[in-house]
């Protein structure tokens, strides 16, 4: 049996939460009294709570094998896969590492947004551990595989979120590290790209890199892994055979009522459409529009915006955020706007809607928008070409 190269032994992880227990809005006179009590009694009017994103969790994975990890969203995935990326310690436990490790845990991480692609690949690379020299003999079959040599030498900041996983992902798998650490690289992208990341990840296996990846997709992992956990609220519910490890998770996904529903009294949508839908072709500019009301204050928010083919195909997405649109969302109406200058899209017949996310609940989306469906003129093509071009957010005042 294969030596293990990661081992995880009892990793616990906890945060001190406070919170304020008397009532109150936020206002000037609220926030200069909480100041100028706060020298003679510091903490009486906040009550403090531990919690814990992990809880003993425990596992080894092989040299050159693929292990798969699952679990709903605030299982303690990605607390997991930061200390192991190092990002952060645990607070009880240890982990070890026997390897060089390369870590995709979010679109774009370890991107400098003001940089090209082609700097970046050389920036990523420099913190993944590569010399220049190790950089330069990869860097065609990484840019080849991204398929972004259009914008090679375009700043990563005007990257639609296909773009960047692909470079991300490229740098990544291409750079030889003993270790792979991917988080839901599997579902973003085009399906042509998927089933490319797919074989990559499967070749790396076989040039005995490790590779962890997290998913939402349990085809995915029946495709990759024999092995693989499921974390619930911090701890192991089921580890061992990828099989048996699914079963149990698609045994835990909630029914109706969605307990997410509850957040949705907090946003109400005015509208959301299409431009001139009417007029599209492959080269069009396309403007798409939201307009929503929020009820309550939504901490550390972001728009996404998607389009699917005919054929169930996630044809593009982009989210506000890569435009620096990231805000906490105030009481009142918001009107957003995402231009497309050329739309690159093959003719036929498209499906269109825009999310609402916030940290709050995890990340766990607030509201999606009704879909939206549009034509596409011009060539006869069939509908599978992805988008790969650049955009541009509007944020009205």
């Amino acid at each position: 049996m294969s030596e293990p190269v990661i081992k995880i032994q009892g990793i616990s992880k906890s945060y001190d939460i406070s919170h304020q227990n008397k009532a109150g809005y936020g206002t000037l006179k609220d926030k200069v009294g909480s100041v100028l009590k706060r020298p003679i009694g510091r903490g009486k009017n906040m009550d403090h709570e531990t919690f814990w994103a992990l809880k003993d969790v425990s596992f080894e994975v092989n040299k050159g094998e693929i292990f798969g990890v699952i679990g709903k969203n605030g299982s303690g995935k990605s607390t997991l896969l930061k200390i192991l990326s190092r990002i952060i310690d645990p607070t009880e436990g240890r982990v070890e590492l026997h390897g060089r490790v390369a870590s995709l845990l979010e679109v774009g991480t370890g991107f400098h947004p003001e940089l090209t692609g082609r700097e970046n690949i050389f920036f990523n690379g420099s913190m993944l551990g590569m010399s220049k020299q190790e950089i330069l003999k990869h860097f065609d079959e990484i840019v080849a595989f991204s398929e972004i040599e259009n914008f090679i030498d375009t700043p990563v900041k005007f990257y639609s979120s296909g773009m960047y996983v692909r470079l991300a992902f490229s740098v990544a798998a291409h750079l030889e590290p003993d270790i792979l650490i991917l988080d839901e690289v599997l579902a973003v992208g085009d399906a042509g790209f998927q089933k490319k990341s797919l074989n990559k990840i499967l070749a790396t296996m076989e040039s005995g890199c490790t590779v962890l990846i997290v998913t939402h997709g349990a085809e995915n992992l029946r495709k990759l892994c024999k092995r693989g956990v499921m974390l619930q609220n911090g701890k192991i519910k089921s580890i061992g055979k990828i099989d048996k490890v699914l079963l149990d998770y698609s045994g835990s996904l909630p029914t109706a009522p969605d307990p997410r529903s509850t957040l949705l009294k907090e946003v109400e949508v005015n509208y959301s459409r299409v431009k001139n839908p009417e007029n599209l072709v492959s080269d069009s500019e396309f403007t798409a529009e939201i307009s929503f009301e929020i009820k309550e204050e939504l901490p550390n928010c972001h728009v996404d915006f998607f389009v699917q083919d005919s054929g169930d195909h996630m044809a593009f997405h982009t989210r506000s955020d890569y435009g620096g649109l990231s805000t906490d969302l105030k009481t009142g109406t918001h009107k957003l706007s995402l231009t497309i200058p050329r739309l690159s899209l093959n003719a036929g017949a498209y499906s269109t809607w825009f999310r609402i996310v916030s940290d709050k609940e995890y990340g766990e989306y607030v509201i999606d928008t009704d879909r939206e469906v549009f034509e596409v003129g011009g060539r006869e093509d069939s509908a599978k070409c992805p988008i790969d071009i650049l955009s541009t957010w509007h944020k009205e005042v």
